[in-house]
């Protein structure tokens, strides 16, 4: 399924919803990091985790890995 005929505007529209919901959490993780709030920030660090993961299953799924810069 790695071949570039899977990327089409399907694709793109998933990727960027995922794209979008992992932002918004990462803005929560963050709102919760400058207000302090230690057991919030532990809730949404979770839900912020739970949507990369969601968003490196999609790519697995498609044969596609994110690039890391290490």
């Amino acid at each position: 399924m790695s071949d570039v005929g899977h990327l089409d505007e399907g694709f793109l529209q998933r990727y960027r919803q995922l794209l979008d919901d992992e932002g918004v959490a990462f803005d929560e993780l963050e709102h919760a990091y400058e207000d302090g709030d230690r057991l919030q920030f532990e809730r949404d660090l979770a839900l912020w985790r739970n949507q990369v993961e969601r968003r490196n299953a999609f790519l697995d799924r498609h044969g596609l890995q994110p690039i890391t810069m290490g």
